[in-house]
């Protein structure tokens, strides 16, 4: 019987303040060898410590234009005078190796990336209420509060758009909100859809059984 399978891409939405990073980077170290994180291509310079292929993939403006004329890209934006993106071929390479890629992107770039990409998965990543959310925000002591309003505010948009989701998991935990999401991914992956090679090899091999040969 067939053991491999192909990866699946996971994209993960929320608000401000949610844990969505911190939620990821737990389930990567929980599963090691389940789940790869997809890597931006970016046009600004790399900061200290920063790794080529590993934070991001560092190219020129010019290279950037050409993979968005290409259609190399996922989605992309352009943010204080640089590109950001998401390279389809690193994206399904990942996946053909049997890893499910996780994307941890806002909204907009979510949406356009499941219009390219029909079969990705959208998580939205929320905390159990908004006065935690408000909580988490303020437990930062980075912000001032003009700018925790105006994420929250942000919120209240996005709320808007929750409905767009294949899935909406409460971060009341961050251990157990991972272990809910590889559980959730896991039973994703048992969809027929993606499974047709399995499929179609259970009925190769169950062919010379039929009566009607």
């Amino acid at each position: 019987m067939i053991e491999h399978k192909k990866g699946i891409l996971v994209i993960v939405s929320g608000f401000s303040g949610a844990g969505k990073g911190t939620v990821v980077h737990a389930m990567m170290d929980k599963f090691p060898g389940r789940y790869k994180l997809s890597v931006s291509a970016t046009t600004r310079e790399p900061r200290s410590g920063e790794k080529d292929g590993v934070n991001y993939f560092f190219v020129t403006r010019e290279k950037f234009e050409k993979m968005i004329a290409d259609g190399e890209l996922l989605e992309y934006a352009e943010y204080v005078g640089n590109y950001y993106g998401t390279p389809r071929r690193f994206v399904e390479e990942q996946m053909d190796a049997g890893y499910n890629v996780i994307l941890e992107i806002e909204q907009q770039g979510a949406f356009k990336v499941k219009k390219a990409f029909p079969d990705a998965v959208l998580i939205f990543l929320t905390p159990p209420s908004i006065d935690e959310l408000e909580r988490r925000l303020r437990g930062r002591h980075s912000e001032s509060e003009e700018t925790i309003q105006k994420r929250l505010a942000q919120a209240a948009i996005e709320a808007e758009n929750i409905e767009l989701y294949d899935y909406l998991v409460i971060n009341d935990d961050i251990d157990g909100c991972a272990v809910s999401m590889d559980r959730l991914i896991e039973s994703v992956q048992k969809k027929t859809r993606y499974n047709q090679e399995r499929i179609d090899d259970l009925r190769a091999h169950l062919q010379h059984y039929r009566k009607d040969n």
